[in-house]
């Protein structure tokens, strides 16, 4: 048996990480976090244009040719903000069930969360299993 399938055995049987355990995932998420809000500053700075790097005080073709693409821009990293703004609160969320011990627990089964799924996804509520059950969005 290899060392991820003992650990995925031994992952079972308990009800919950331990404090050290929890630390470890909570280290992952403040880095993941202070990385996400970078990103969200500059795409608020991009879509508020904080950083005024067009073509506005140039000619005015530029200008013309200028305002369709930057039309589009703003929606585009809007989007990506509300998503990245999103990321953030799960992070966020994250470390309040970690504070109150519930993190790492499978919100439909029950069960503890792989270590494996929560140091890539440390967001994650679902195990593998309960995520693949789930219906399909459109």
């Amino acid at each position: 048996m290899t060392m991820a399938n003992d650990e995925m055995n031994v992952d079972l049987k308990k009800n919950r990480y331990s404090d050290e355990e929890l630390e470890e995932f909570r280290l992952i998420i403040l880095d993941k976090l202070e990385k996400a809000k970078e990103d969200l500053q500059m795409l608020t700075d991009a879509y508020t244009h904080a950083n005024e790097h067009d073509t506005i005080d140039t000619s005015p073709t530029f200008k013309v040719l200028e305002e369709g693409y930057q039309v589009l821009s703003k929606e585009e990293n809007s989007r990506l903000a509300a998503r990245q703004q999103k990321f953030i609160n799960s992070l966020e969320n994250a470390l309040i069930r970690i504070e109150n011990k519930s993190y790492g627990i499978c919100r439909v089964t029950g069960q503890l969360i792989s270590k494996e799924r929560l140091r890539s996804v440390p967001h994650a509520t679902l195990s593998i299993d309960a995520k693949l059950n789930q219906p399909v969005k459109k």
